[in-house]
């Protein structure tokens, strides 16, 4: 039995296919971890939510910021970009289903000593209080107003937490930081124009994983969304968005013994633009 977390797919279902013969995915006694994006920007999102939906008790995936803009897209609270390629997800005939699925995933899945999320986790937050807030955030997902929560999910404001927070100010701060945060502040202010290399960071701002007196510091944090970044793993932080829809590779790392599989993209979706 072995455990494997897999970068960002957003898509590129090829891919995972040719990943999953690599590592000898076995259903019945491994699991896999997904980091979110699962889907947008590659060519099929519709085929990798389909299966990484039917993997059931086999995989574990938590909500990414495109998985999301899926929602919103989906509940008629966003427009489509020009970069989206989700058009056979909302044409469907299950896209109900597909949807309910995806808003019945988690924000944040912890187990021993390693925390799974999409982006990060902001300086103040302890695991134990990361997985509070994010089950606040989960709850009203799945409960019966979730689209008065989506309708008010974009924004960038506030961008820092505050115990005092409430409604929906508070659960937009949490998705925000476990769904599109890169560079944040020592005291967990959020900047959310700046990609690219982590040596791009603005004046007073460092990558989240690099904020001195992180209270996650002695869990390991498994995460993506960060292409630029591409593979990290240091004690503490394994990050695994190798971009492979610029055209770079997907990749997997079997926790037990941290040994890395990779698989090249074969047609990239987009030139490279890492991010």
């Amino acid at each position: 039995m072995a455990t494997y977390a897999i970068g960002d797919i957003q898509g590129c279902f090829e891919e995972l296919q040719r990943l999953l013969v690599a590592i000898g995915f076995k259903r019945k006694s491994d699991c896999l971890w997904f980091v979110g994006d699962l889907v947008n920007r590659g060519p099929q999102s519709l085929e990798t939510l389909r299966f990484v939906k039917d993997l059931g008790d086999s995989a574990i995936t938590v909500l990414g910021n495109h998985d999301l803009h899926l929602l919103m897209l989906g509940t008629g609270f966003a427009k489509p970009r020009d970069d989206d390629t989700l058009d056979a997800v909302l044409d469907a005939p299950d896209r109900g289903t597909l949807l309910d699925w995806l808003r019945s995933l988690p924000l944040l899945h912890r187990e021993g000593k390693y925390v799974l999320v999409h982006a990060g986790l902001l300086p103040q937050w302890s695991v134990a209080m990361a997985w509070t807030v994010a089950s606040e955030v989960e709850r009203v997902l799945r409960g019966p107003d979730y689209r008065d929560f989506l309708s008010k999910l974009y924004g960038s404001k506030p961008d820092r937490w505050s115990d005092d927070l409430k409604g929906n100010d508070r659960l937009r701060v949490v998705v925000n930081a476990m769904t599109r945060m890169r560079f944040c502040s020592p005291k967990g202010v959020m900047e959310f124009q700046t990609k690219g290399e982590t040596n791009n960071a603005p004046k007073g701002y460092l990558p989240w994983f690099e904020t001195p007196g992180r209270n996650s510091i002695d869990a390991t944090i498994v995460c993506g969304h960060w292409s630029a970044v591409g593979i990290k793993l240091a004690p503490g932080l394994i990050m695994l968005d190798s971009g492979c829809v610029w055209g770079g590779k997907l990749t997997a790392i079997r926790l037990e013994d941290r040994r890395l599989f990779q698989v090249e993209c074969r047609t990239p979706a987009r030139p490279m633009r890492l991010q």
